[in-house]
This record gives C-alpha cells, structure tokens and sequence, in this order.
C-alpha cells in the first residue's frame, strides 16, 4: 500500500461512518491510484525511502540527482572507491537536495563507462518541511521486544491521540518509523490495541525493537495531502462512469507547484 492519504481521512472525507467498511476495497483503491496519479504528474515521490541509485558521471565536481535526496549516506566513485561526505557540499543549503558538489582534492571519475558510473545512496523523497515531516505518535512499541520477523505490533492505545492531539493516532495506510525501520499500516485493532504491518518497508531493514520505543508516523505534505483526498474521492464516485471522465484541471493546477523541473 502506497498512499498519501489514510483510509480513515478519506471515509471521513466522504461523509462515511468509521464502521462503513463495505467499499474499503474500492476506497483503497482509489487511494493507491490517486496517489499514482499524483506522483507521475509531479514527477517526483513523496514518500521517504531508502535507495542507492545509479547516476551518469557529467562532471568531475557537480553531479545532478536524479530524485530529491533529504539525507545522504555514502557516495560511491566511478572507480567503486568511497567518496569522504566531509568533501561533499549538498545543495540547496536545505534538504530536499537536487545537486552534490565536491570540494577538497576529490572528484567524480568513471572507468569502463560514464553511465550509470556513480551511485548515491540516501534517504530519497519530497517534503516542504523534512523536519516535520515525521510526528510522535504519542505511543511506544509495547511488545518485549517486537521481533525482526513479527508483523503484529502491540501500542498502548491504538485510537488515541497522537503527539497533536489528533486522533485515532494509528490508521490503515500510515508509514511508521522505528529507529531506522519503515513499517506501513495495513490493518487496525483497538479491541487488542495491536497494529498488522508490513516491516522494512521502502527500503529500510527489518530489526528488532526493544520495549518502550518511540513510534513516529509519517506526515506527507499538507496540500498534497488534501489533493490525494479529493483526487481519490473523485475516483471513487466516478468509477463506474462511463466513458471515463477527464481529472478535473483543477487537480492539475493543485499539482503544477508540485512539479520536479529538470534542467541541465
């Protein structure tokens, strides 16, 4: 499940009851393709994950990425050698960054062939705000310990309040952070206070965590947000239209300040 919106927010959106469940199937549906819509037509994602990509050697200084990169990790040469991040400038000053550059005496270099000569390894994504973008769920891992293997997860209060004071503060379709493990969401029990989930999702490794860790839940952008709620509303009661109807323009305009621009 890949969604910039929840299946809760999108049945409040719609006016439907918590426990109207008959349409999650077409519900989740319509998230996961709004949010398809969404990312294609921008260019770009906006979830976080955890990648080493391949890029085209172009210069012996500059390197522009390929995807937006909120943290780098390691940088490896053309050569397979380590490149020392202390030489390494990411630009803007503030993540998401679109451009390497290197100081000092290193430098990009590349043996059989420039292409895909160089990778970068990060954490990759878009967010207006990085530092905000994940929130404390005011809740811990209340298992001892929660297992590298074991997709249940116990919290101690599953449709509580979150760090915000928003609630219910685990829903179907969020992304989880526990130390550096991506879990997502895929089914809610507040009878049993327990959460199914897919571990070492986007990248990341499974592990196990110890009782009393910090859960964080993951925040996508506020506007881009809302636009997934009402693109995928909009799929929802358009479904059986046919012929297909066009995505209203004003989707499109929502969107275009979204867009990843590429030049060179």
């Amino acid at each position: 499940m890949h969604t910039l919106a929840t299946l809760y927010q999108l049945r409040a959106h719609l006016g439907l009851a918590p426990t109207d469940t008959a349409d999650d199937p077409r519900l989740i549906d319509a998230l996961e393709s709004a949010t398809a819509h969404i990312e294609r037509h921008a260019a770009r994602r906006f979830i976080p994950r955890r990648a080493a990509l391949p890029h085209h050697y172009t210069s012996g200084l500059d390197l522009l990425l390929n995807d937006d990169l909120l943290e780098l990790t390691a940088l490896t040469n053309g050569d397979g050698s380590s490149i020392n991040l202390a030489d390494v400038i990411a630009l803007p000053a503030q993540p998401p960054y679109s451009l390497l550059r290197l100081t000092g005496s290193s430098a990009f270099n590349w043996s059989l062939s420039p292409l895909n000569a160089l990778t970068v390894t990060g954490l990759w994504g878009w967010h207006e705000r990085p530092a905000e973008s994940w929130r404390a769920s005011a809740d811990t891992v209340h298992d001892n310990p929660l297992t590298s293997s074991s997709v249940t997860l116990t919290v101690g209060d599953a449709d509580g309040a979150d760090s915000a004071a928003r609630s219910p503060r685990f829903q179907t379709g969020q992304l989880l952070k526990l130390e550096d493990e991506f879990c997502v969401v895929l089914a809610v029990s507040t009878a049993t206070n327990t959460l199914i989930i897919q571990r070492a999702a986007y990248g990341t490794t499974a592990a196990a965590h110890p009782l009393g860790t910090p859960i964080a839940v993951y925040q996508p952008p506020a506007e881009l947000e809302s636009l997934a709620l009402r693109w995928a509303a909009w799929l929802y009661r358009e479904a059986d239209s046919a012929p297909i109807p066009a995505v209203p323009a004003a989707f499109h305009e929502c969107l275009a300040v979204f867009r990843r621009l590429r030049v060179r």
